[in-house]
């Protein structure tokens, strides 16, 4: 994908968001609605395909602030990524076009919004709540790790909530399709598994990891290895100085599977197919896959 100035709108052929084929995408094919959002290097709109009448997220990137900050490849990557991946956990990334100024990324639109807004808003969440987004997250991580795509910063903050309240992965920035282990540093801190902390090599374990940071910051509102200076938290993840706090009440099973997932070795994690057999899991998640509150 192009992302230096153009001189005019184009993009390669693509399907619309019905599935039918058609021209190129522009700005002229949508009717833009309310902004969604704000990110480091644009906004997110709700937006109407006029064609099919289908409702988008448009997500619009400026080009030079992405080159600013020297993130082109990483878009193009996500792009490459997201776009090939097909599961009712994953937000799907219909198609992109660009201008002389932007680059537009045309998004599944999430209608109930960010999962880190309503985990503010409940401070946290039930433990059917949380084992039916672990489980969700889990499968739609085994599906993302059997198309060779590590995830790499999972966190609440990458979560959107669909129309019927299921789960959805949304943000693919530090994704990776790799057939080898890794060493790039990446993704936010208090979701950083040892391996990655300390640079040695990674694997898709990392996201097992980050499930298990993600499941305990459900449960109790806070990650596990938070600490005001960065250094401390570090030291606490390297340690895996893994803490239970009396409040709120958590049941035995519940911290049983996090500690299963929070182990220093990553080939000792537990596994995502094992995950999704723990008693915790089974007796507590919503046999429809969707948490309806």
């Amino acid at each position: 994908m192009a992302i230096a100035a153009e001189a005019q709108p184009q993009q390669k052929a693509r399907t619309d968001v019905s599935g039918a084929e058609k021209k190129r995408w522009t700005l002229n094919d949508f009717d833009i609605g309310k902004p969604l959002g704000r990110g480091k290097f644009g906004h997110v709109y709700l937006a109407r395909e006029k064609r099919s009448n289908h409702i988008v997220a448009l997500k619009v990137l400026f080009k030079s602030q992405l080159q600013q900050s020297q993130v082109e490849h990483q878009l193009r990557r996500e792009v490459e990524i997201q776009s090939h991946l097909r599961h009712p956990n994953i937000l799907r990334l219909y198609g992109y076009f660009y201008d002389q100024k932007r680059v537009y990324l045309i998004l599944e639109y999430a209608a109930k919004g960010e999962l880190y807004k309503e985990l503010q808003k409940c401070k946290y969440f039930s433990e059917r709540r949380a084992a039916t987004y672990v489980a969700s997250l889990a499968r739609a991580l085994i599906y993302c790790h059997s198309k060779h795509v590590i995830h790499r910063d999972i966190k609440p903050e990458n979560l959107l909530i669909g129309a019927q309240g299921e789960l959805k992965i949304a943000d693919f920035g530090w994704s990776v399709h790799t057939f080898n282990r890794r060493r790039t540093m990446c993704g936010t801190l208090d979701y950083l598994p040892p391996e990655m902390v300390q640079s040695v090599e990674h694997d898709a374990s990392v996201d097992i990891w980050s499930l298990g940071v993600l499941c305990y910051e459900f449960l109790y509102g806070i990650p596990p290895f938070e600490a005001k200076e960065h250094s401390d938290t570090y030291r606490r993840i390297v340690q895996v100085d893994l803490k239970f706090p009396p409040k709120p009440i958590v049941s035995s099973a519940a911290k049983d599977l996090i500690s299963q997932m929070l182990v220093k070795d990553s080939v000792e994690r537990l596994p995502l197919h094992k995950l999704l057999e723990h008693p915790w899991i089974v007796q507590n998640v919503d046999p429809s896959g969707i948490f309806r509150g």
